[in-house]
């Protein structure tokens, strides 16, 4: 069985004003659901303010769960932070933490939202509102719940967010692999960052992807891996400047997992992003993700590291 974390806020109606494709992951709940037994629901608490406040501006929380950000943030947002979105906004960092456990108990586990790597100490930004991997990772490693963990991006942005909240914690590293080209304009630095060049296809992503990781997997030792799933490096996706087909996004997952299960690492996914007009065709993506990544993981369990 594959544990998929998954809580009813992170389905929500869209606030005014908003470009981003708000039915995603209640079309990822609805096409997992369709795996019946295969699939094991659990369901998070929210994330405890103390803890985004150990990660962000506790000025920032108070705005955000007040419903109160000043319009300059929603603008870097995406959308207004109405009372759902707040809502929402603490269920996914207690989502991906449970996500986190659910994996160093079973190998591997994932959370139907989540990804939000762009969301900084003071506001939010690039439809990011809480840095619920940078958040997990921080409470993870503080709790003792796991020694070394490792974000893995492979959204086609750079994890600036992650990287600029985790930047110098001894017990955290950050893999970022993205087109260098496209969204944020300024970058952060990650422990290691793998920028593109547009429109690079399966095979010479997944040589560099397998060049860069696999060494760093290696010298970093890490006892969990965070992965930020997306699946916006397709070549048709609206935001994505790259070029992976459906087969390679499939690769991707597929050499990710490889690489974490030989070295005996436990993973929780994530979202990420996936963005176009067709909401199911990209809820399918990200579907295939987590199938991919449970499929390989299976059979594994109590082979990891802890």
């Amino acid at each position: 069985m594959i544990a998929i974390v998954h809580h009813p806020d992170y389905v929500t109606e869209a606030p005014a004003r908003s470009t981003y494709r708000w039915g995603k992951n209640g079309a990822i709940r609805d096409l997992l659901r369709a795996e019946g037994d295969r699939i094991a629901w659990y369901e998070p608490d929210a994330m405890p303010r103390a803890w985004l406040e150990a990660t962000h501006d506790p000025d920032y929380v108070a705005e955000v769960l007040s419903a109160q950000v000043p319009a300059s943030k929603e603008r870097r947002i995406g959308f207004p932070v109405t009372a759902t979105v707040a809502r929402r906004a603490q269920m996914v960092p207690g989502g991906t933490y449970l996500a986190a456990l659910l994996a160093l108990e079973h190998g591997f586990a994932a959370n139907t939202a989540g990804g939000s790597h762009h969301a900084l100490a003071d506001t939010g930004a690039g439809y990011c509102v809480f840095n619920d991997l940078a958040v997990s990772a921080h409470r993870l490693v503080e709790e003792g719940a796991t020694r070394r963990v490792l974000v893995v991006d492979v959204d086609v942005h750079q994890g600036d967010g992650t990287a600029a909240l985790t930047a110098g914690h001894s017990q955290i590293a950050t893999y970022s692999i993205h087109a260098e080209k496209n969204f944020p304009v300024r970058k952060a630095r990650s422990t290691l960052d793998v920028p593109l060049a547009d429109a690079i296809g399966d095979d010479a992503y997944l040589a560099v992807l397998e060049e860069t990781l696999s060494p760093m997997i290696v010298e970093w030792q890490p006892t969990l891996i965070l992965y930020q799933g997306g699946v916006d490096p397709f070549v048709g996706d609206r935001l994505g400047r790259l070029a992976l087909s459906e087969e390679g996004l499939v690769r991707r997952d597929r050499l990710v997992a490889r690489l974490a299960i030989a070295a005996g690492v436990p993973l929780a996914c994530t979202v990420g992003g996936g963005y176009g007009d067709d909401v199911m065709a990209i809820a399918a993506r990200h579907v295939r993700v987590i199938r991919t990544l449970g499929d390989a993981f299976a059979g594994t369990v109590g082979a990891h590291r802890s």
